[in-house]
């Protein structure tokens, strides 16, 4: 789910903002709302939140198949960013953020925003459970972007993505960063959190950087 700060820059022509998301409540706190990151929320979430757990969805992989010419990329060049694909056997890493009272409008006002119109995103409604009490699933709201979408790209070979990566920087920083947060994140969720496709990029990556730059200018690309 393609999550950035929305930047100063004068952002593109975007189509309307979706309609008002079905907001699926805390049963414990019918006031708050559950949101669950996959992408850049992961690290920056920039919204206020109360509470943050890290945990997965089931029924979902993550893939690199969303377009993107804001955050990550250009109109001429656009960026790989994240959605969920249905998979039946699919397990999806993320955090889930609490907001409670005013927090819910504003983070909701902020993602349609980021997420809605500037990354082409709907809503939907997921299972969320947390990494330390799986027993206790919580219903969230999640960005996802479908084949529906303008900016949609859909499946490539790894090696082709991670090349399309490797070029490709708009107003929130290059590509690469967005790749290799997600894949740190991946790392700090412990052994049992699996991403194949995730790991097949990083991967190709790493064996093509040297031949895009020199190792002091990939490393100021991050």
């Amino acid at each position: 789910m393609k999550q950035e700060s929305t930047a100063q820059e004068t952002p593109p022509a975007s189509p309307p903002p979706s309609p008002p998301a079905q907001r699926p409540r805390d049963a414990s706190d019918p006031q708050a709302l559950w949101i669950f990151g996959y992408g850049s929320l992961v690290w920056r979430p920039d919204f206020a939140y109360s509470d943050s757990r890290v945990g997965f969805v089931r029924g979902y992989s993550r893939r690199f198949w969303q377009g993107d010419t804001f955050h990550r990329g250009s109109d001429k060049m656009p960026g790989r960013v994240v959605t969920l694909l249905e998979d039946h056997e699919g397990c999806t890493w993320g955090v889930a953020y609490q907001v409670q009272g005013e927090q819910v409008s504003e983070a909701l006002k902020y993602l349609n925003v980021r997420e809605a119109v500037l990354g082409g995103y709907d809503t939907k409604e997921v299972t969320f459970y947390p990494q330390d009490t799986p027993d206790q699933p919580l219903k969230a709201l999640a960005y996802v972007a479908t084949p529906q979408n303008p900016g949609y790209l859909g499946p490539a070979p790894e090696e082709a993505i991670a090349t399309q990566i490797l070029a490709c920087r708009g107003f929130s920083g290059h590509n690469l960063e967005y790749l290799l947060r997600l894949a740190d994140f991946m790392q700090l969720c412990g052994p049992q959190a699996q991403d194949e496709h995730l790991a097949a990029i990083v991967d190709a990556v790493g064996t093509m950087l040297p031949c895009f730059c020199p190792a002091e200018q990939a490393l100021a690309l991050v």
